[in-house]
Parts: structure tokens; sequence; C-alpha cells
């Protein structure tokens, strides 16, 4: 079967919530509220076969200027191996470009998909301070698991922090 990755619509949220909640009970991936889907549906690419059934999804969220954090990337059951994850990566790392982002931030238990992905443990990596003043301000939760805060430790347990530094290369995909 074949599948295409497009933008994410409103109508998409409940079939995002259908993809993400077997990992959200598996604790691979933190539970949202449906409104948190609706007000970050724009960060979203989706996956869908040949009949319009979402089979995968991922967001891209800026953090800052040069950084962007790839979130809440799930495929179904039945599409894991197929390419999916990667297409949707792929799409993601474009959409980062076009925003002039140079680096991605994850914190995953799938260390394994995003190291074939160029990503990198980010080890003790810091910002400059000046940034981090900007940043440790902000109330959202994947910016305080950049920094590494004391408040998110229990949502960043037995993950890995990685970052992957992104080349300046367009993807013809992106438009």
């Amino acid at each position: 079967m074949e599948y295409s990755v497009r933008r994410a619509r409103t109508s998409d949220v409940p079939g995002i919530e259908a993809l993400v909640e077997p990992l959200v009970q598996q604790r691979i991936l933190l539970g949202k509220d449906r409104v948190v889907f609706y007000e970050a549906v724009q960060e979203f690419r989706v996956a869908v076969d040949s009949s319009g059934r979402l089979v995968g999804c991922g967001a891209l969220h800026v953090m800052w200027e040069d950084l962007g954090e790839v979130r809440t990337l799930a495929v179904d059951a039945e599409w894991l191996g197929r390419g999916v994850g990667y297409s949707i990566m792929r799409r993601l790392e474009a959409d980062a470009r076009d925003l002039g982002l140079s680096r991605l931030f994850c914190l995953t238990f799938e260390v394994g998909f995003f190291t074939r992905n160029g990503f990198t443990d980010m080890g003790t990596e810091t910002v400059d301070p000046a940034v981090y003043a900007e940043l440790v301000r902000s109330p959202d939760e994947g910016v305080a698991e950049f920094l590494d805060l004391a408040r998110v430790k229990p949502n960043t347990l037995g993950n890995t922090r990685m970052v992957k530094r992104l080349n300046s290369e367009i993807c013809a995909e992106s438009a």
C-alpha cells in the first residue's frame, strides 16, 4: 500500500490521538489533552494511506531562532518498518530548514530510529547563558526537557535527549 505525507488538518486530530494513545499506554509518549492537539495542529504532518486513513504523525515545534523539537512522532503498528517514520522525519526536517532552523531536538526512547536519522545523544550539551535565560522563561515542557530542568525529571526518566544539526540542503518535498 502507498502512503503520502501532508500537513495535518483539524479533522485529523482524532486520528492523531488514536495513533498516539497506544504509545501513551506504553509510556513511550506523554499523554496530551485533545485541546493541546488542536492548538498545535499547524505543527503536525501526517502520513495517510491510499484510503485516507492516518498511519503516522509527527510535529515540529520551534523553540528558538535556530532550534526546533520533533514531537509526537508516531506510526501505526501495522506500518512500522515501511518508511513512514522516515518520511515524516524528512518532511519535518524540510519544514525546519524552511523556517531557518539549524538544529533539531528530541526526547526519546527510540534512540535507534533517531540515530539512524542523524541525531546524536546531547550528553551535557548546554546553550549560551543569554539564550538559556530566555528559554527558561518558557512554560513549554519541551523547552524544559531540552534544558534538562529538575521540574521535568519525572517526564525524562529513561529517555535520551538527542540533537541533530541540519545542513542547508533544501528538500523538494517541502513545498
